[in-house]
């Protein structure tokens, strides 16, 4: 095609003589003028792709063009033409917005009056205007990356490399950065959108899948979707029994892939099969199936060979619903920064054996509540209380209740795994028989043992979440705090993850979760959605996406009721 912005056939790369191939004869064209999306689990080679087309890497075989440039011996001619924004925020955190700008202006060689020029239009185009004054290392999320895009964009580049630039960003700030995406497109800008949501590879004009360094397809998103239509189904009436009921369905071999969708179960079959009825998952419960239409990620799933079907044989003790105080309670939780109120008079009770949802746009609060409640911030005013305790006047009791697992990986890299389960089992107060018992019981659980030498920054990413909340639950805690645990995971480690969490929750244990995944908020209990240091709705997932309902919008998913309830909420304060 005359508009192809990057042609590369029989692309190879290996960062060792005799390891395997990151990337294994990728042969692909990317056009002008549209969005390709670029999907694939951890380590399929998204990102060596994207290096490979800035010139970041050399291809260990294969031909490859990139802007009508070899991206190797012309490698300064190209940079004049593209724009690459690295997964990882790589702007300097103690410059200001202003400075960021300036520094790579510099270093892109834009000067005199393009420059004030392209300042002006790039402030303009992510609304950053407001804030050039301010530290990057303290903007949010979202702001965050509309900076790095606007660096990535001095230059107006034919073709822009975006790699996971929404991860970790809430649904607003990701619908505002496809705006500013779909604007340049209508500029004739090509642009490759790696990503970790694959509700956003549905925006794509086409879609690469990437498996262990190999194209699986190349094509149109919804082409993808439409290959397992009538093979998607939802299971009603299991109530409580849900996850049962899930973990049973996950066993049977005509199950490809199965998630909690809200009170219903998501099941994708093989080509041809049924949905498996009550008695074939062992319940005499009235369970209700129907046809439903299918997702980008069902086919995606498919596609990738299903879910890992694994079941976590890790023995708790068990915490029937009981009478008494709920497991986690908040009651006015306030708190300030100055002037500023981060968190105004949060109050919700969670229930024992419950998944808990907190949802919220970037610098919302929901940070700020999460670490009152897990006793990492004190709070204003108001209590946090958990299994009855309250954290701030018995705090090494309240703590030694909870398992805490951090939104970034916090381990100790340079620990083994065996020397991070031996130092938090010691952390927790654990000692003799008990910290072996733990470490053997949780190290069988995830399958940890054969990695027990390694240390846990060489882990990959799977491992490094298994590793890490072995540590949190490694004490037999009643209350599980995850933060943003799955940010940046691809689907089928966030599946076996939340099998995990899932088996946890079966045996009593209650946990309370932050995510920017709207498919894993569909897998809590309830949900309470804050904005503006308060909570302005709670419910179940099913719930909000009711009070969003209309005739414009009659299936309204949870995305648009994260969206639609904010909306509300602004008009409402507004009059």
């Amino acid at each position: 095609m005359n508009d192809a912005l990057v042609i590369c056939e029989g692309l190879r790369k290996r960062f060792a003589a005799e390891g395997p191939a990151a990337l294994d004869g990728v042969t692909v064209t990317i056009g002008a003028g549209r969005v390709t999306g670029l999907v694939g689990p951890d380590g399929a080679g998204k990102t060596t792709l994207l290096r490979l087309f800035a010139g970041l890497l050399a291809p260990t075989e294969g031909s490859l063009s990139t802007c009508g440039f070899d991206p190797v011996r012309e490698a300064g001619a190209l940079r004049e033409e593209i724009g690459y924004m690295p997964q990882r925020f790589g702007l300097y955190e103690d410059l200001s917005v202003l400075e960021n700008l300036v520094l790579y202006a510099d270093l892109r060689g834009v000067v005199g009056r393009a420059r004030t020029d392209t300042f002006e239009r790039l402030l303009a185009f992510t609304d950053l205007a407001r804030f050039i004054e301010r530290r990057a290392g303290a903007l949010s999320g979202g702001m965050k990356q509309k900076l790095g895009l606007a660096c990535a964009m001095l230059r107006s580049p034919r073709l822009l490399l975006l790699d996971e630039p929404s991860v970790g960003v809430d649904p607003i700030s990701r619908r505002e950065l496809w705006r500013m995406v779909y604007a340049l497109i209508e500029q004739g800008v090509g642009v490759v959108w790696s990503t970790a949501y694959l509700d956003e590879a549905e925006n794509c004009a086409e879609v690469l899948v990437l498996n262990e360094g190999r194209v699986l397809y190349q094509g149109d998103p919804k082409a993808l979707t439409a290959s397992v239509a009538g093979r998607v189904f939802q299971l009603r009436g299991a109530g409580d029994r849900r996850r049962e009921m899930l973990a049973r369905a996950l066993g049977r071999p005509e199950v490809i892939d199965g998630v909690m969708q809200g009170e219903a179960i998501r099941l994708v079959l093989e080509a041809g099969k049924r949905p498996p009825t009550a008695a074939e998952l062992g319940t005499t419960l009235r369970l209700e199936t129907a046809s439903v239409s299918p997702r980008f990620e069902d086919a995606f799933v498919t596609l990738l060979g299903g879910q890992p079907k694994r079941t976590l044989k890790l023995e708790t003790r068990a915490r029937p619903n009981q009478d008494g105080p709920p497991p986690v309670e908040a009651h006015g939780l306030t708190r300030r920064f100055g002037s500023f109120t981060a968190a105004d008079q949060v109050t919700f009770t969670i229930r024992r054996g419950e998944i808990f949802g907190l949802l919220g746009p970037n610098g919302a609060g929901k940070s700020t509540t999460f670490k009152m409640m897990c006793g990492l911030l004190r709070p204003s005013e108001g209590t946090a209380r958990v299994d009855g305790l309250d954290l701030y006047k018995a705090p090494a009791e309240g703590r030694a209740r909870l398992g805490y697992m951090a939104q970034k990986f916090s381990l100790y890299g340079d620990l083994s795994v065996r020397q991070n389960l031996e130092f938090f089992a010691g952390a927790y107060g654990l000692s003799g028989r008990r910290r072996r018992e733990a470490i053997e019981r949780v190290s069988a659980a995830f399958d940890l043992e054969p990695h027990r030498a390694t240390n846990a920054a060489q882990l990959p990413l799977g491992f490094k979440q298994r590793l890490a909340l072995s540590c949190a639950i490694m004490h037999d805690p009643p209350v599980l705090f995850l933060d943003e645990p799955t940010s940046g995971v691809d689907p089928l480690t966030r599946r076996e993850f939340w099998g995990f969490i899932n088996s946890v929750v079966a045996r009593g244990v209650t946990v309370m979760v932050t995510t920017h995944f709207m498919d894993e908020a569909e897998y809590c209990d309830r949900v309470a959605l804050v904005y503006r240091g308060q909570v302005i709705a709670l419910d179940t997932p099913e719930g909000l996406q009711a009070r969003v309902q209309s005739a414009a919008l009659p299936n309204p998913t949870l995305e648009d009721a994260f969206i639609g309830l904010i909306e509300v909420h602004d008009r409402e304060k507004a009059a």
